[in-house]
Order: structure tokens, then C-alpha cells, then sequence
């Protein structure tokens, strides 16, 4: 009896922490060190208690450092806010479940008064009235024929245009370091040891007197650095280009981290070293912010025309997932073998992503597809000044032609479900 009891208490216990992971997760960067405060000696106190129950012994280290890094590879820490919330307080811990319910209310409720989708309306529902009055509302101007049209455009060349598989993609010359700068630089967004940061916050921030009660606070100084240098990069991402922010960020990362592996290891010999330290802590998080945090996914939309892109950004996803799971699972193998060296791991990672970007990775800024394309020609040993030049070209004018045709026909009246 009691042991079909604890059974099913593990089975709700895993099934409530396996849908968790996905709902937690949109909250993992900013909430990532003080989460990790609290829940890295309470799933391992779990382990080791589970374990001796079950099997009558101790788990050994090996064993028990697997089983924590297969954890956190799949299972996203929580909130910021439902962290401080629930602090290390175990009665507090279903305050910390139910924050994933706030977003939902909020959707909930500001939803119903958001104007419905231009495009939907146009195309789905054929309301062109209804779509200029939706474009009005976001766009704020009066004038928003130009809009329609191209959204009429749009559809209409979609109709004549057949959307490349993964595997064509793959296989196709003509985008071929498209594909590799694509691979190299999402894996090198989650390669790059942003996630080890988190890993040592707390004992750098104990190193340097902060008392421990605070250090969950004194890390919300991370979620601040993150937001100012998103903005920075916002602001700036049009001006200085792509290729700069994300060289620039990679190349900062390699410095502070070489830094930080210095100050780590030095820093029982000056008590000045711990400041440093989070001095490299937060500019490591600020550099991978301006440009590596969120120039892949725009890259990823760049290199590629329209009917290429769905594939590109699944190929992107894996990638990025593979390597966020790589991460998560060897992690605490390097950092157990090098400690504080762990960092130059990382360091070199993203010297080899900075330099590889520096000889491949043309500047896409105010560029179209075609210009990026014509730099990448070369190294892909192919020509497109022929066929793929002019195809493109008499898709856009075609496209311009009938959309133009359907707006009309809008105009008068009449339900086109070609266009759909």
C-alpha cells in the first residue's frame, strides 16, 4: 500500500514538473540566479533522499552530477518575480507554480480590445474596410493603401511560389554558407557560457561580503544589465549593422571571460579581486546582450528568401535547442574538471564564432536579399545573375500586376477566393 502510494506520487510529482518546463520557460533569463539559489540544494537534497529510499544508499557523486545536469538541460528554471515571491519558503512554492497563470490573464483580458489581424481580415474574411481601419489603429496614419497592396502582393505571389523543404534546403549550392553561418552562429548563441555566468553569481557576490539573505536581490542587477543593453542594441542595431553588435559582442565576451577566469582563481590574494569579478559578470551579460542575445534570429531572416525562411528558422531551432541541451547536460562535467578554467572554454568558443563571422558573415544591413546573395555567390560557387535574378524580379512585377487586379476586384465588390 504504501508503496503504490509513493508511486503515485512520483507519477503526479513528474507529470506536474514536466509541463512546468514549458510554461517556467519564458522566464528563464532573468530569474535564472535566483532560482538557482534556491532549487539547486532542494532537487539535489530530492535526489539524494529518493535515492537511498529506493536502493538503500547513498547515490554517489558521478551519479548524482548526471542526474542534475540532465535536470536543468530540460527543465527551465522559474520566474523572476514567483522567485522572490517564493524564496527558499517550501509553503511558498505554489505562489511560484501559479505565476505562469498571470500572463494568460493578462492575454485574456487585453486581447478582446486589440484591433483583429490586417491580414486575416483582407484575406481570410475579404473585409477591406475592416483591414484599412486594423492598419489605421497600429500604424497611426490615415493613409494605408500602400499597406494593402502589399499585403495583396504578398498573397498573390505566394500562390505561384512553392516553399523549400529542410532537406532542400540542404542540399541547395546557392545558400549553402547561408545554412553554415546559420548553424555556427545559433549554436554559438547557446555555446557560448552565458548559462555558466549564473553557475558561480552567487559565491562571487558571497566572496565579495554581500550577505546572503541579499544575494537574490543583488542579482536582479543582472535582469537590469540584460534590459539596457537590449535597448542599446535596439537603438543602435540600424545604425552600426548587424555584423558589428554581433563580432563586437562575441569579441567582448572573450575578454571579460579571460578576465573572469583570472580574478576567479586570484581571488583569495586581493580583496579588491571579488569586485572585478562581478564587474566581469555583468559585462559578459551586457556584451552578449548588445548582440549575440538577438541578432541570430534576424540573421535567420535575412539570408533568405521568403519561400526558404520556414526552414531556415527550423533548422535554426534545432540547433539552438541541441545545443541549449548540450550545455545543460556537460556543463557541470567541465565545470567539475576545470572549475574556475571553465570559462576559457567557453572564451574560445566564441573567439572561433567571432573570427568565423569576421571572414563569412557579410553586413545584411539596408541590403536586400539579392545584394546579400550576390556576396555570398562566390563562396558558394554558383552565379545568380541568371535564372534565380530574373525569376525573382518577374515574381515581384507579377506580383505587383495581380495584386493590383485583386484590389480592384476587392473594390467592386466582389469575394476572390483565389487570393486566400
Amino acid at each position: 500500500m504504501n508503496v503504490c502510494t509513493r508511486s503515485s506520487y512520483t507519477a503526479s510529482y513528474n507529470v506536474v514538473i514536466f509541463y512546468d518546463c514549458f510554461g517556467i520557460f519564458t522566464l528563464q533569463v532573468s530569474c535564472f540566479p535566483t532560482c538557482h539559489y534556491c532549487l539547486f540544494q532542494y532537487i539535489k537534497r530530492f535526489y539524494n533522499q529518493s535515492w537511498e529510499r529506493r536502493y538503500g544508499y547513498v547515490i554517489d557523486g558521478a551519479t548524482l552530477t548526471l542526474l542534475w545536469s540532465i535536470t536543468v538541460s530540460v527543465f527551465s528554471i522559474g520566474g523572476l518575480v514567483g522567485a522572490i515571491i517564493a524564496t527558499p519558503a517550501e509553503s511558498l512554492w505554489p505562489c511560484l507554480f501559479a505565476m505562469i497563470v498571470v500572463p494568460s490573464l493578462i492575454q485574456v483580458g487585453i486581447l478582446p480590445f486589440l484591433p483583429e489581424s490586417p491580414r486575416y481580415l483582407l484575406l481570410e474574411k475579404h473585409d477591406r474596410h475592416g483591414a484599412e481601419k486594423a492598419f489605421q489603429k497600429f500604424l497611426g496614419k490615415n493613409d494605408v493603401s500602400q499597406e494593402v497592396e502589399e499585403v495583396l502582393a504578398e498573397s498573390q505571389a505566394q500562390l505561384n511560389v512553392k516553399i523549400e523543404s529542410v532537406l532542400q534546403l540542404l542540399r541547395n549550392r546557392s545558400v549553402r554558407w547561408q545554412v553554415i553561418t546559420v548553424i555556427i552562429t545559433m549554436a554559438c548563441y547557446q555555446l557560448c557560457g552565458l548559462n555558466a555566468i549564473w553557475y558561480y553569481t552567487n559565491s562571487i557576490f558571497s566572496e565579495a561580503g554581500i550577505h546572503h539573505k541579499m544575494i537574490p536581490y543583488v542579482t536582479l542587477s543582472t535582469s537590469a544589465i540584460e534590459i539596457l543593453a537590449a535597448v542599446f542594441s535596439g537603438l543602435v542595431i540600424e545604425r552600426l549593422g548587424r555584423r558589428p553588435l554581433l563580432i563586437g559582442g562575441f569579441g567582448l565576451m572573450v575578454i571579460f571571460f579571460t578576465i573572469l577566469t583570472v580574478s576567479l582563481t586570484l581571488q583569495n590574494h586581493a580583496y579588491w579581486l571579488p569586485y572585478l569579478s562581478i564587474f566581469c559578470i555583468l559585462a559578459t551579460i551586457a556584451s552578449f546582450c548588445i548582440g549575440p542575445g538577438g541578432i541570430p534570429f534576424i540573421l535567420t531572416g535575412e539570408l533568405f528568401q521568403q519561400t526558404q525562411r520556414p526552414a531556415a528558422f527550423m533548422i535554426a531551432g534545432t540547433v539552438n535547442w541541441l545545443s541549449n541541451f548540450s550545455v545543460g547536460l556537460l556543463f557541470p562535467f567541465i565545470q567539475a574538471g576545470l572549475h574556475t578554467f571553465c570559462f576559457l572554454v567557453f572564451a574560445v568558443i566564441c573567439l572561433l564564432g567571432a573570427i568565423y563571422l569576421f571572414f563569412i558573415l557579410p553586413e545584411t544591413k539596408n541590403r536586400t536579399i539579392n545584394e546579400i546573395s550576390q556576396t555570398f555567390a562566390k563562396r558558394n560557387k554558383v552565379t545568380l545573375e541568371g535564372r534565380e535574378m530574373s525569376q525573382f524580379s518577374s515574381e515581384t512585377k507579377s506580383s505587383e500586376e495581380q495584386g493590383h487586379n485583386i484590389s480592384s476586384t476587392l473594390d467592386n465588390g466582389e469575394t476572390k477566393s483565389r487570393i486566400i
